[in-house]
């Protein structure tokens, strides 16, 4: 799980990250944690979009202020009884109330705008949203058409929806379109238990003295991430390895070409955000049940797990 979110944190275009497991198992802390480690943005003051500031005056906003301020990435929980106006956005009643005007007020996904966008139990949710949601990760731009107003907004966020299985599963249409799908498990080494339990209570103990002993790690991690996002654009995948991503979706079934694509975005990020200098065959590997465990057809003849599948393929192929 941590690796998906690492990887989705140095290329948003991957599409999201779905996180299914037990209750209680860290998805929404770990969704949380990544959010904060990241460095303050740059926003153009007084955008209510978001803009970074070399991109004041392109929104709906007149916000041309060539000051800017930091702020934290934003993180937005969507709640699941949220209304698709709440969602996109709509008209300011209030204003066209008191002055006539018609006037768009942004919704939560102009507030996630340029950080994360966390629904908890997003298998619960109506189709129709979730469907919106992908479209919008995907094309990073929100358009809304209705009563009159005809408006286009940057909406570039990394979708991290969680939920669990007893719960209902996400229809496969839905599924597939998420970039990188995990499974989390209660753990069962007594050791993990204990040490959970013990960061856990130090935590409750005290809260700030906690965070100064984890600093370094997180700083670390921060630092990770920015050295990533840098290489990432330098980065080519070789022939090659694009010959093997084919091979590997081919052999264990996924449909579409979806595999294909973020089976190499994903790559090319771990690649980026391991300081490696191309991408190679092991960063396919390591990627791949993440990238392809949600897209592969149900084989009634085959009860074995998505990613046992995936492994298999992987040493027949690969060796």
């Amino acid at each position: 799980m941590k690796l998906a979110l690492l990887i989705a944190a140095v290329d948003p275009s991957i599409g999201g990250v779905m996180v299914f497991g037990d209750r209680g198992t860290g998805k929404s802390t770990a969704a949380r944690a990544l959010a904060a480690l990241l460095p303050p943005i740059s926003v153009a003051e007084g955008c209510r979009y978001g803009c970074s500031p070399d991109q004041a005056g392109t929104c709906p906003d007149p916000c041309i202020s060539k000051r800017a301020r930091k702020q934290p990435v934003p993180f937005v929980d969507m709640p699941l009884g949220a209304t698709e106006d709440r969602v996109l956005g709509a008209l300011d009643l209030e204003r066209a109330l008191r002055s006539g005007e018609k006037a768009f007020e942004p919704g939560l996904l102009a507030k996630a705008h340029r950080g994360f966008l966390y629904i908890d139990e997003i298998n619960l949710l109506e189709d129709h949203l979730v469907d919106l949601l992908l479209d919008v990760a995907a094309s990073r731009e929100n358009v809304v058409e209705r009563e009159g107003l005809s408006v286009r907004h940057r909406a570039s966020f990394v979708l991290i929806g969680s939920g669990n299985p007893e719960e209902g599963e996400l229809r496969p249409q839905l599924l597939d379109r998420f970039g990188l799908s995990v499974e989390v498990r209660t753990p069962t080494d007594i050791d993990d238990r204990i040490e959970i339990m013990r960061r856990c209570s130090a935590q409750e103990r005290d809260a700030e003295g906690f965070a100064e002993e984890w600093q370094a790690e997180e700083t670390k991690v921060l630092r990770q991430i920015a050295r990533g996002q840098k290489r990432l654009a330098k980065l080519e995948v070789p022939d090659d390895v694009l010959a093997d991503a084919a091979h590997l979706c081919m052999a264990v079934g996924a449909d579409g070409l979806r595999g294909e694509l973020t089976l190499m975005r994903s790559a090319r990020a771990l690649a980026a955000l391991r300081g490696s200098k191309s991408v190679r065959r092991e960063h396919l590997t390591d990627v791949a049940p993440l990238a392809l465990r949600h897209r592969l057809r149900r084989d009634v003849l085959d009860e074995t797990g998505s990613t046992v599948r995936i492994e298999r393929s992987i040493s027949e192929l690969f060796g």
